[in-house]
């Protein structure tokens, strides 16, 4: 497997160069820290694994950007007086074996307080007891898995928090699946799906959640699919589609399957939308399904990010920095995720007289768990099991060339 030569980028901006954003807290009265009075700064280092090339690295390079400004913007501030962030950015490619070594990596860096990431909760399971037995702080911008947080038990009624050094600032598919059935049924009026998934911790459990709850509301199920997300050739799974008069597919998966598996489905006859979670919410998508996939709706966590009045000043920035690839679907939830780990270190820095103790890891996973805060994607906090306090989640809809939203809003109970 190939393996890119990592970059730590260091960013130790003057102050004033761009503004702090989405967070009113963050005043000039704060970051009383310091580095204990001779004049230099301790370098933090905030890990991030994602996947930075391969099928889903415009997902993965959003998330490395977004944290990337966060840091730029702490800095620029001297926001932590004494301590100066940097980010060490690993790519996993979307595999698991790969973010365990990633986390192999960031432990051996005694720098490095906390690590954001990563993109899949395939990866993020992988990684977890690596960076936990060294009581180093994760913060996903992305994973969805209910197990994560609350135990391969959840689904039973027995949640259990595996970890808990893990934290995520989005939401999850305990939610986001039952939210989509929801819609589904309620809104859209589709009574008769076909349920698609790829196998992995991702897809399965989206298509688990969303499965359960569209029976529960009443609608039938035409057949269910498993797939194997790197064949690309779909065409058996979407003549059974066409056959067996479902009214809408649900898919449990990402972008890079997701598109040529529409454009199969509606071209085999079946001119009936095809609908996914958070991970067929890209521009990728868009470009993948083609003109086939008009009409097809996602669900993504959160609020739409330009209709928040605590994002504008993160789009703004985001643009001024001049990174090349857009935020995507994770930036506003990667940006929150790193600034929750920029709070934390000023928090222990702050009780130890400006300072980081001998047990900085634990005692910045201990105070990430109490951060409260207003972030670009809404108030960033986190509750028992490690999960965001957040559950808003929105329905988009594929027209005119991209993603509309069609409804914000929380899962009815």
């Amino acid at each position: 497997m190939r393996h890119r030569s990592l970059l730590i980028l260091t960013a130790v901006l003057t102050t004033g160069a761009l503004t702090l954003t989405a967070c009113g807290s963050r005043d000039d009265s704060n970051g009383s820290g310091g580095s204990g009075g001779d004049g230099g700064t301790t370098t933090v280092v905030i890990g991030l694994d994602a996947p930075l090339t391969g099928d889903l690295s415009a997902l993965g390079l959003g998330i490395k950007n977004s944290a990337d400004l966060a840091v730029k913007q702490a800095n620029a501030k001297k926001y932590v007086e004494g301590i100066t962030f940097e980010i060490q950015a690993l790519d996993d490619q979307a595999q698991p074996s790969s973010g365990q070594q990633n986390a192999s990596k960031l432990v051996a860096n005694k720098k490095v307080l906390g690590v954001v990431g990563p993109l899949n909760s395939s990866v993020g399971e992988s990684m977890q007891k690596v960076l936990a037995d060294e009581k180093l702080v994760q913060v996903s911008p992305a994973n969805t898995s209910p197990s994560l947080t609350q135990g391969q038990k959840w689904n039973e009624g027995t949640k259990e928090r595996p970890f808990a050094s893990y934290f995520r600032t989005a939401t999850t598919d305990a939610v986001q699946g039952p939210f989509a059935a929801q819609y589904l049924f309620n809104d859209a009026k589709k009574k008769k799906v076909f349920v698609i998934d790829d196998k992995k911790t991702y897809g399965a459990g989206l298509a688990g959640t969303f499965k359960a709850e569209f029976e529960k509301l009443g609608g039938k199920i035409a057949g269910t699919e498993h797939i194997d997300p790197e064949t690309k050739d779909f065409s058996s799974v979407a003549t059974k589609v066409k056959s067996s008069g479902a009214d809408v597919v649900y898919y449990g998966g990402e972008y890079p399957a997701a598109g040529p598996l529409s454009k199969q489905i509606k071209k085999a006859g079946a001119k009936i939308p095809v609908v996914g979670g958070d991970g067929i919410y890209s521009a990728e998508y868009i470009k993948l399904s083609g003109k086939e996939g008009v009409g097809d709706l996602a669900t993504s966590v959160g609020a739409p990010i330009d209709t928040l009045p605590s994002a504008k000043e993160f789009v703004a920035n985001y643009e001024k920095a001049g990174y090349k690839e857009p935020f995507e679907a994770y930036g506003g939830y990667s940006y929150d995720a790193a600034w929750s780990i920029i709070e934390a270190v000023k928090a222990v820095a702050d009780a130890n007289d400006g300072k980081l103790p001998s047990d900085a890891r634990a005692k910045v996973a201990e105070a990430v768990g109490k951060v409260d805060f207003d972030g670009v994607t809404g108030k960033v906090s986190f509750d028992e099991f490690g999960d965001t306090t957040n559950k808003q989640l929105t329905v988009y809809e594929y027209k005119d060339g991209a993603w509309a939203a069609v409804k914000s809003g929380e899962l009815t109970s």
